[in-house]
């Protein structure tokens, strides 16, 4: 299975992905922002930085999905390309697809975001206001994504996987 996590950032994406390959074994956390920060003065050119990321993020998922393993990818996505690409990667290994959105109220998710203690995805308060309204305006155009409520990590887990 390749399993997106999409939500906006301090939503738990991170934690429930650690969670989910903590409890299966061989599955793969696939982080795309910590392959990012592999690159040297990624910094410099944080666009191209980011597609490349997302291009190792592919060919590595590919790899541990032939391999006969899940895959968790934990990421902000507010446009479809990737997504779609995903899907397609899925399709073309054979495996299941399974998108889901973690949702939360922008105050639950601005604040979660500012108790977290990694500094390294820094995300000013009205972008962070912005993302979380970006992505409640692809929740309607995502028709087979599952939307799951977060609460506490072991209740956010918990109907993760009652969804899956």
């Amino acid at each position: 299975m390749l399993l997106l996590l999409n939500g906006p950032p301090g939503v738990g994406k991170s934690t429930v992905a650690a969670r989910y390959v903590d409890e299966h074994p061989l599955a793969l956390n696939l982080d795309i922002d910590l392959l990012r920060a592999q690159l040297g003065r990624w910094q410099d050119d944080p666009t191209s930085a980011g597609r490349l990321a997302r291009e190792l993020a592919v060919a590595a998922a590919r790899t541990h999905l032939r391999s006969g393993h899940d895959v968790v990818v934990p990421q902000f996505l507010a446009r479809v390309e990737f997504i779609d690409r995903l899907a397609a990667l899925a399709d073309e290994v054979g495996v299941d697809f399974v998108e889901v959105i973690l949702l939360d109220s922008k105050e639950n998710t601005r604040r979660r975001f500012q108790e977290r203690d990694d500094t390294s995805k820094a995300v000013d308060p009205l972008e962070l206001s912005t993302m979380h309204d970006r992505l409640l305006a692809l929740v309607p155009t995502r028709p087979h994504a599952l939307t799951v409520h977060t609460g506490t990590v072991a209740e956010t887990y918990a109907r993760l996987l009652a969804v899956l």
